[in-house]
């Protein structure tokens, strides 16, 4: 028996590479349309329309020599670099960025009139150099923009700035390799074999990255919907399900600082008269009044919400008399902004109740249930003040909290 080895060598042809690339980034292209025409993201239009103009001009590119009569200098190369520049735009638009039209297409433009010079047309090792500069100069500016994005978190973001960032590098690595090679060589060598590298790199990416952009897509209706459902729509500030997730950040804080966790209860004073001589209309304006001070006079870290009709809550790492400081700051900030609201005379006011608790024994409902008998103290002893809460005995070891907190009460308008 004889054994015959057969030696096989893999050949990346470039027009071969560069008819696969023109259909399958198209196709992502009407992928992502189709998305955006599901999800009504802004970004998705644009990243599809950008993947359709790149596989455009990957097969004008491709049958470039046989169009009659030719097309100006540059052209598929230009449309290439300005479907670039719309992915760093789609990247833009989708964390709430505005469109930077002359960036986008300077890439474009530049390349256009560069190519109107016969020098540089006949420049081979130049128009290589700069197509690799181009391309590589929107691909970081894209990972940056993803980079800004901050309400993720890093171990989702990466994938999305690790791509590009290796992309934009393997269209930088000819050019310092360029260098270590012989004269006779240099780019012209390194840039035919590159070419096939880049083909299929590029099929990669474009493949890679429809996704990566159908998963942030997919984390921002997600993230939406959830923040509708734990906000309020009046006021903005999170409802009861939203304050008290958001609570546990505050207690952690305490807890690695070491300080107690206080809570705030607010109550707008004779709210239904407010409802009764101005409308709804104007009593809703009073609450985003108050809101808008709640706002402005507590720290970045405390977290603010509405529980429901007049009565608002806060939550923040500090102790009894730090809270009640805060308290009577908002209660005369709010005293002042509301002589007038939309027009009407109404000196509004607001009574507050305050809470404190060590961290490490912290129920937030019985918290919240303490606060809420200091303001029905605040308002027995004549509204429009700040009352703090009693100190309570600590609840015994396996005992829990709110075994001693008490039970809310009713307090009057």
């Amino acid at each position: 028996m004889s054994t015959f080895a057969v030696e096989r060598v893999i050949v990346l042809d470039v027009a071969t590479l560069t008819m696969v690339a023109a259909p399958v980034t198209a196709l992502l292209g009407f992928f992502l349309l189709f998305a955006w025409m599901q999800e009504r993201v802004r970004a998705l239009a644009w990243w599809g329309s950008a993947y359709l103009l790149g596989g455009f001009s990957v097969a004008i590119w491709s049958i470039e020599s046989l169009v009659s009569p030719p097309l100006p200098p540059g052209f598929a190369n230009a449309l290439l670099f300005l479907a670039c520049g719309m992915i760093w735009t789609a990247s833009r638009i989708f964390h709430g960025r505005k469109v930077l039209w002359g960036a986008q297409s300077t890439g474009a433009f530049l390349w256009l009139l560069a190519s109107g010079f016969p020098s540089f047309a006949a420049l081979s090792t130049g128009r290589v150099m700069t197509a690799c500069v181009i391309i590589a100069t929107y691909v970081f500016l894209t990972a940056a923009e993803l980079w800004r994005e901050r309400r993720n978190a890093l171990i989702r973001r990466w994938p999305a700035i690790f791509v590009p960032m290796l992309h934009g590098a393997i269209f930088l690595f000819p050019i310092p390799l360029s260098g270590l090679l012989p004269e006779n060589g240099g780019m012209l060598t390194l840039a035919s074999g590159w070419v096939a590298v880049i083909a299929v790199e590029m099929i990669l990416y474009a493949v890679g990255t429809a996704f990566l952009v159908m998963m942030m897509a997919q984390q921002r209706t997600i993230r939406i919907h959830k923040d509708a459902a734990s906000s309020d729509p009046l006021t903005g500030l999170f409802n009861r399900r939203g304050f008290l997730d958001a609570s546990a950040a505050v207690i952690a804080r305490a807890s690695a600082e070491k300080c107690p966790v206080t809570v705030l209860v607010f109550d707008l004073d004779h709210f239904k008269s407010i409802n009764d001589r101005f409308g709804h209309a104007v009593g809703d304006a009073a609450l985003r009044v108050f809101a808008a001070t709640l706002g402005t006079n507590m720290r970045a870290g405390d977290v603010l919400g509405r529980l429901g009709g007049e009565e608002f809550v806060a939550i923040l790492a500090a102790n009894v008399d730090e809270g009640v400081s805060a308290a009577e700051r908002v209660r005369v900030a709010f005293t002042e902004a509301a002589v007038t609201v939309d027009g009407n005379p109404m000196a509004a006011t607001v009574s507050v109740g305050v809470a404190a608790a060590p961290v490490h024994c912290v129920n937030i409902e019985a918290l919240i249930a303490r606060a809420d008998d200091a303001l029905y103290c605040a308002k027995l002893n004549g509204r429009n003040r700040v009352e703090a809460a009693p100190d309570v005995a600590m609840p015994a070891s396996g005992e829990p909290a709110s075994a001693v907190a008490g039970t809310p009460a009713l307090a009057p308008a």
